[in-house]
């Protein structure tokens, strides 16, 4: 069992894709109705905009609404459940555009399966965070399968022969056989798992890996937000965006309402030899219009073997259009960008840092040797928009410029994710610093952060940060090649202090605009006098360099 622990929080967006390691890409703005009533008709409200978006299947739009209407609305019960509800949807539905996915259902028998889902139940006894609910767990199996026989995609896939009515009428029977059997272990569930994949071969002639699948993709949605099942693909994906490289077009996408915005564009990578640059906006994939599709189903139609080809068609940000063939190839993707003086009077130098992976280590150095030579005397460090990533990275970069003290501590339910991570390099980077963060800054990106914060060694500047405070463990499964990605523990900053839920409050509050050096919403590329985030954090760095100065 390989297990790579990391703390990937929101969305990971990499070259050739949108990576949706733990929750879909909303399309456009977060579709919530602004309104000044009452906090419960308030929640009503978004409730009820949220049960529209369902309707009309909106999987992805639904899960990003109904979590913003989380943010102001915590612990609202009927908030909570649907999105449970449209998470099991979503995942359905992507499991099933999944090729991986679709070889291992066939060519998995189902006693193999069982002992696949055996094999996740007990990773999950052993290094979940928290005790284990075997009842629930059951529960979710079964509400999973349910989903699944409302999915077009699972319809279609596996039971083209049978009735809508006899599917229909499993359906709704399907918990009966779940509820009333004492479960109190993982071997109860599997048991469990059995006598329904059999009931279902009997009745509708479905797969038994199929039922037994759904029952283990259901158990980790029972746990929280971050646990989720991997297929091959997506375990491959995985590690190849640790790692800093995959196939794939050497392009960062984030969805804008019916198009796929480029946001940057790979040095001497496949795209930026086809001419797409920042700003693009990518309408065709394949033949099919993003407009048509979910912008993931989208996203993943760009990838595909290396060597081959696929046809994109671009809007310019001037509105020309044009159709362009672009080759798949093997691309490394960096984690540090834009590296610049941002102020030249001030000596003000600037970089951003998009994830935490295995090379952003290095890239951080180099990009910091580079500035030191540009004449740098402060630095603004921008991890807006960052998801997170490996544990390690954030650690080893916030040594960078700690001499001393806590930078993290971590602690799970079994005492090996018990750990205190501590500055300890001999040299430090002791130049004034500010960090910008939003509300898309998570995770890895949180301990960062909230370890600067804690021992006032640089300025926040921005937002207050996603609230992601919890480590993840990657397992490569041995009984059929898929992975897990379960929550091993939670992290805590030097102060004591939580990270989940609460975010990382910024020294300076400034509301986002636009990201320097990135396009706006006309595609249009920004500059560092239009991103007021980062001048306020320039302003911030000259005012207190004056100060010092001063004389006392």
């Amino acid at each position: 069992m390989l297990r790579l622990l990391c703390v990937t929080g929101g969305i990971l967006l990499i070259a050739g894709g949108i990576s949706a390691l733990n929750a879909p890409i909303a399309s456009g703005e977060p579709p919530l109705v602004q309104l000044t009533t009452s906090p419960e008709n308030d929640a009503q409200s978004l409730i009820d905009a949220g049960l529209r978006l369902e309707e009309n299947r909106q999987w992805g739009d639904a899960i990003h609404h109904y979590e913003s209407g989380l943010r102001k609305h915590a612990g609202n019960a009927t908030m909570q459940q649907r999105l449970l509800i449209c998470r099991l949807h979503y995942d359905v539905m992507r499991r099933y555009q999944d090729a991986s996915f679709l070889r291992t259902i066939k060519e998995t028998p189902t006693h193999q399966s069982l002992d696949l889902y055996a094999e996740m139940l007990a990773n999950i006894e052993t290094h979940y965070v928290d005790g284990v609910d075997w009842k629930k767990i059951a529960r979710h199996g079964s509400a999973s399968l349910e989903v699944a026989l409302t999915e077009p995609a699972f319809i279609s896939q596996l039971l083209s022969a049978a009735s809508p009515e006899a599917v229909e009428s499993f359906r709704q029977n399907v918990h009966t056989h779940v509820i009333h059997r004492d479960v109190k272990s993982r071997h109860d569930l599997r048991a469990t798992a059995a006598i329904v994949s059999g009931l279902a071969k009997e009745e509708l002639g479905l797969s038994g890996t199929a039922t037994v699948m759904e029952f283990a993709c259901g158990a980790l949605s029972a746990l929280d937000t971050y646990s989720r099942f991997l297929t091959a693909g997506q375990l491959d994906e995985t590690f190849s965006s640790i790692e800093g490289n995959f196939v794939g077009l050497g392009v960062e996408l984030k969805a804008a309402g019916d198009r796929l915005m480029i946001l940057s564009v790979i040095a001497n990578g496949p795209a930026d030899e086809a001419g797409l640059v920042a700003g693009d906006a990518i309408v065709s994939v394949a033949g099919t219009s993003t407009a048509e599709v979910n912008p993931d189903y989208a996203a993943d139609l760009l990838r595909g073997v290396e060597g081959s080809a696929v046809e994109v068609v671009v809007v310019k940000a001037n509105g020309t259009r044009r159709v362009v063939q672009v080759q798949r190839r093997r691309v490394d993707v960096p984690c540090v960008e834009n590296v610049h003086i941002v102020d030249t009077d001030a000596g003000i130098g600037y970089l951003r840092l998009t994830n935490f992976q295995k090379t952003t280590t290095r890239e951080i150095e180099k990009a910091l040797w580079d500035l030191h030579r540009m004449g740098m005397k402060s630095l603004v460090i921008d991890v807006r928009g960052n998801p997170g990533g490996l544990l390690s990275a954030a650690v080893e970069v916030a040594d960078r410029f700690l001499p001393s003290g806590r930078i993290v501590t971590t602690r799970g339910r079994n005492a090996r994710e018990n750990f205190d991570y501590s500055a300890h390099r001999p040299n430090t980077w002791n130049v004034p610093l500010a960090v910008l963060i939003d509300s898309d800054s998570a995770s890895a990106s949180e301990i960062f952060a909230g370890a600067i914060h804690d021992h006032g060694r640089g300025r926040l500047i921005g937002q207050k940060s996603y609230g992601k405070g919890s480590v993840q463990g990657i397992f490569r499964m041995q009984t059929a090649k898929c992975g897990l990605c379960l929550t091993t523990a939670k992290f805590y900053s030097p102060s004591g202090q939580g990270i989940s839920d609460r975010g990382v409050q910024p020294d300076v509050t400034v509301e986002s605009s636009y990201i320097a050096a990135r396009p706006n919403a006309k595609g249009e590329i920004t500059r560092d006098i239009d991103d007021q985030v980062l001048q306020q954090a320039v302003q911030t760095i000259r005012s207190e360099s004056r100060l010092s100065s001063l004389p006392r």
